[in-house]
């Protein structure tokens, strides 16, 4: 049967029970990354068989009914006792029975990488749809090792930053805001979408959590004392994440940013993580940020995201009522719609 759990003791402890549990599946990060939306952990057990599926239930406005979808990053269900034989039929059938007793006419999940048996988990049960590679640095490799995939020109571009600039940890709230404030400028340098704006409080919280531990780092000019770029990168267990960043418009030329994941390498390999994940391009593109990233490693992953219609009529009746037109690949469609993405921020 499916329980839901909404609260922080009962989460932690389940998440917990899974060794190989995300960062992005922990309470903390849900409340963190809500935005608006009710975080539910859906624990589904079966004998010796334990799944728990994390999501974000979101009012569909102007209507009586809702959707679920995940929290930004890499998620979707965790497993136990799950191997290649699953049948996800009793699942299926317990899913859809939670979803249609609550009004849910669709749900969204990005997967993560880390996982591969999340698409046992969800067969047959909507559609998993994949959108390109992400980049991984496999830090079981010896230091050198690792370095010896770098591209020939990251190699000069960090020996440059290396000799003009130090790296220090984020350890004051005034150290925190001069992250903050280089993030948002390269945003606004790059006209990002909506998305990728946060409060401050989202920084903060982040930085915080007794749940998954935080790494911001700051590249600072050796002459000027300038903090000429930032990063955050976090982890829990074996991964780490390459999260946010940013450089200061005069200091791109130094790119500071290699500097600091290059940085973080080095700290996660003496931590002894298993893996960093530098993430892919934009929405999954071969784009000129998948090919800053593949300049570390050869390293990489698919990256897929599950889709699930639980009622098509209404689905497509709240389509049509939006007027939703454009990228008919944005899933659900009815958030395509300008009208109906403004009045839920």
């Amino acid at each position: 049967m499916i329980q839901v759990i909404e609260e922080k003791k009962p989460w932690d402890e389940f998440i917990s029970s899974f060794e190989d549990a995300d960062l992005y599946h922990t309470f903390d990060y849900h409340m963190i990354a809500k935005d608006g939306g009710k975080p539910v952990l859906l624990k589904y057990t079966l004998g010796d068989i334990n799944i728990g599926l994390p999501l974000l239930i979101r009012d569909i406005p102007n209507t009586a009914f809702k959707d679920a979808t995940s929290v930004y990053g890499y998620a979707g269900p965790v497993y136990k006792n799950v191997t290649k034989n699953f049948d996800s039929i009793h699942f299926n059938n317990e899913l859809m029975e939670y979803f249609q007793s609550n009004n849910i006419v669709s749900v969204f999940s990005r997967l993560n990488p880390f996982l591969p048996l999340q698409h046992k988990v969800l067969e047959n049960i909507g559609l998993i749809d994949k959108k390109g590679p992400i980049v991984i640095i496999d830090l079981a490799k010896d230091i050198e090792l690792q370095r010896q995939e770098f591209s020939k020109r990251l190699k000069g571009q960090l020996n440059k930053a290396r000799r003009c600039s130090h790296i220090i940890k984020v350890k004051s709230d005034e150290e925190l805001h001069k992250f903050i404030n280089i993030y948002h400028e390269n945003m606004d340098r790059v006209n990002a979408r909506s998305m990728y704006y946060f409060k401050n409080e989202y920084f903060k919280d982040i930085a915080k959590s007794n749940s998954f531990k935080t790494e911001t780092l700051l590249a600072v000019h050796n002459e000027t004392g300038d903090v000429m770029g930032a990063s955050m990168f976090f982890y829990r267990d074996s991964i780490v994440h390459y999260h946010l960043s940013g450089t200061k418009t005069e200091y791109l030329p130094l790119m500071p940013t290699k500097l600091l994941i290059d940085e973080m390498r080095l700290k996660a390999s003496e931590l002894g993580l298993a893996y960093f994940n530098l993430g892919g391009g934009l929405s999954g593109a071969d784009d000129s940020l998948l090919q800053f990233k593949s300049s570390f490693s050869k390293k990489m992953e698919d990256f897929y995201v599950w889709k699930l219609i639980v009622d098509k009529n209404i689905y497509n009746k709240i389509t049509k009522e939006c007027s939703a037109t454009g990228n008919s690949d944005f899933f659900p469609l009815y958030r395509c719609s300008n009208q109906l993405v403004l009045s839920t921020k």
